[in-house]
């Protein structure tokens, strides 16, 4: 260890000293690096569709702080719970104006797990 403070880590050559700093990258990182990982996939798709595939990019960085405390094997999977979060509260949001303007037809067709038995 330096005295200076800052730690260091000796690596398979004894005579080199490596800095230690940030080993995990942040969550922000993770989903910066997974998005350029999707941007060819994003290229090939019509401009409404990279829109669409922007707003769910959205929707993973707004759950930062959950996705980071939940620490998962696989980011990705955090990120595609966050997307699955705000696509549920959009269709509720949607099915609660539409139960005020057409209550009765609201629910027509509709089965909530509750129904199933799930």
């Amino acid at each position: 260890m330096n005295r200076g403070g800052a730690e260091t880590l000796i690596c398979d050559n004894p005579f080199e000293e490596v800095p230690m700093g940030r080993t995990v990258p942040t969550f922000t990182q993770v989903i910066q690096a997974e998005m350029e990982t999707w941007s060819k996939f994003r290229r090939g798709l019509r401009k409404e569709d990279q829109e669409a595939l922007d707003e769910l990019f959205r929707a993973a960085r707004r759950q930062l702080a959950s996705s980071a405390y939940a620490v998962r094997p696989i980011p990705f999977e955090s990120m595609v719970m966050s997307m699955l979060i705000m696509q549920q509260r959009m269709m509720t949001d949607l099915q609660r104006h539409l139960a005020v303007e057409k209550p009765a037809e609201a629910v027509t067709g509709y089965i909530g797990l509750d129904e199933k038995g799930a």
